[in-house]
């Protein structure tokens, strides 16, 4: 009677110390969990935090340095050293690498807006821009501004030159994008059109004003077709003459930067305000 007493006692501790077991056990598994969490939830904000720091600095290193490299402008009239490209190229590899928008060829942040800040030998920027740069004295014209709107699947990039502070010129290029891939698209020449110059009455000098008004009486005097045909420019047709392929590297809401088969960067900065969209459209591609 004694002995199963006993080995009743015996087996009822046993159990109890084993329930007691668990129990600590849950409660370290529970604790571990705790601690994972609040490390997950401390340390997930500050490397976002962090990354996001990076990717600032990097883009505003970016920026300064296109100032101390003298702008397009320098880099149209090859006044561009070494040093200085070397020195953009290795700023944009760096901010291209912390790229926030995974699939750009879809991104609302793509139309808008931008004016060229660098950009390679087959750029269509630089097509433009030399267009007019190389027909006028650099004594007697200077670029103004060059600059690219993306809409509805077409870019249109348009040089604006100055001539003599009076006379502004204008030419063009429109050009078909279609989407290729996840940040892959491809570009074709539509046409140019040379627009007609503009002048400022207010800038001319007193001694031709006279002239000036005596010109714009005899223009009003021509047929509406001819007047209309000037006013509208002078189109040329580039269907099916030029056509590249591009990845587009890095895209925010201030800025773009492309690059073409060769490798060569094209970065623009984004003029005016971006809408800034909750969810990105995903739209169907060829792969």
């Amino acid at each position: 009677m004694c002995q199963r007493t006993f080995n009743a006692h015996a087996l009822s501790t046993v159990h109890y110390k084993i329930l007691e077991n668990n129990k600590r056990n849950r409660k370290r598994k529970i604790i571990k969990r705790c601690r994972a969490m609040v490390q997950q939830t401390v340390q997930g904000p500050s490397a976002a935090y962090a990354k996001e720091m990076e990717r600032l600095s990097a883009k505003e290193s970016l920026l300064l340095a296109f100032k101390d490299a003298g702008g397009f402008e320098a880099l149209i009239a090859g006044k561009t050293t070494e040093m200085q490209c070397i020195d953009v190229n290795e700023r944009i590899v760096s901010l291209e690498r912390l790229n926030p928008t995974p699939r750009p060829t879809t991104s609302p942040y793509l139309e808008g807006r931008w004016s060229f800040e660098w950009f390679g030998s087959g750029s269509p920027g630089l097509f433009a821009a030399r267009f007019l740069f190389e027909r006028f004295p650099p004594a007697l014209a200077n670029l103004s501004k060059l600059d690219m709107v993306i809409k509805d699947e077409y870019a249109n990039i348009a040089a604006n030159m100055k001539l003599l502070n009076l006379i502004e010129s204008s030419f063009i290029l429109s050009t078909r994008l279609s989407i290729e891939g996840p940040m892959r698209m491809k570009e074709e020449y539509v046409e140019g059109i040379f627009e007609s110059p503009k002048i400022y009455e207010e800038t001319i000098p007193q001694q031709l004003r006279s002239a000036f008004v005596q010109a714009a009486s005899t223009v009003q005097q021509l047929p509406v077709s001819i007047r209309d045909a000037m006013a509208s420019g002078f189109k040329i047709p580039l269907g099916g003459t030029y056509q590249r392929l591009f990845l587009i590297s890095y895209l925010d809401e201030e800025v773009l930067i492309i690059r073409d088969t060769a490798g060569v960067p094209e970065v623009l900065t984004r003029l005016d305000p971006a809408l800034l969209p909750m969810v990105e459209t995903i739209t169907e591609y060829e792969s």
